[in-house]
């Protein structure tokens, strides 16, 4: 078990490689088919959310994850009020059933040197899923670290669809009942002070959206998800509409009217 001492550091490159504990989460037909729901699933869909034939959508395990980025957070690694998710990475280890509990394990993997800022990686494991999240966390750079790895650079050559996407004007409202209910989602005076004129919708919501798309795009089933990862540049509000390109080898991207979204994206299906 995971102790404050554990957690209790002061120097930033300290992190790298600290147990953030394990937890054990559970999940029943209707969390799956609430979830499917909030990331823009049809009704039609039934094999997404009528309970008959459910498959579970791949990203949904991040919900039951969210505790960990939170644990790190919270023991003050970050400040939770500056710090950014920058980027996820989910590699699939087993489809999930419909319902059922597992033993998930989180650790701080590494920790990178920004020059302004860090980048911690949170890691979480379980049978399931394999996740890192990547929390971009302003003026806790500078400690002599190694900046670790850059940009990708984009998918070569024309995108072989694009599909378009609808964000309901409801959906960050509904995705929140998933687990995660940090006040900008909501609470437009808990988005001014981050500098949004209204709440913004979970970066998960839209890359789990943007996988339906994707999926659509190749042919495949969502739920047949073996590996997702992106990188967040700017957010996505409740009610607009996204433009998702997608290239031959799963390379996406999600843009708004306003700019692109989310980058350096990638979906593989079995």
């Amino acid at each position: 078990m995971t102790t404050q001492a554990d957690l209790d550091v002061t120097d930033t490159a300290d992190w790298a490689g600290r147990p953030l504990g394990e937890r054990e989460v559970s999940w029943d037909e209707r969390d799956a088919i609430l979830f499917a729901l909030a990331v823009g699933a049809p009704a039609e869909r039934l094999d997404l959310v009528f309970e008959r034939d459910l498959k579970v959508l791949p990203t949904f395990a991040l919900t039951l994850a969210q505790w960990a980025p939170d644990v790190l957070g919270s023991a003050g690694a970050f400040d939770v009020g500056t710090a950014l998710h920058g980027s996820q990475r989910l590699e699939v280890l087993a489809p999930m059933p419909p319902s059922g509990a597992t033993l998930m394990q989180a650790r701080v993997g590494n920790v990178w040197d920004k020059g302004a800022a860090a980048v911690f990686e949170v890691v979480v494991e379980c049978e399931y899923v394999r996740a890192t999240w990547s929390i971009f966390a302003p003026g806790r750079g500078g400690f002599g670290g190694e900046r670790g790895p850059g940009r990708t650079s984009g998918p070569e050559g024309d995108p072989i669809a694009t599909v378009g996407l609808d964000v309901a004007a409801n959906a960050a409202a509904l995705y929140r009942l998933t687990g995660d209910r940090h006040h900008i989602h909501i609470d437009p005076v808990a988005a001014e002070r981050i500098g949004q004129p209204r709440p913004i919708l979970h970066g998960l919501a839209t890359l789990s959206a943007a996988v339906l798309a994707v999926a659509e795009a190749q042919g495949a089933s969502p739920a047949d998800l073996t590996l997702l990862e992106g990188r967040f540049s700017s957010p996505v509000f409740p009610g607009e509409h996204l433009t998702v390109p997608v290239w031959a080898d799963g390379s996406f991207r999600v843009d708004t009217g306003r700019g692109t979204a989310i980058d350096g994206a990638r979906a593989l299906f079995a």
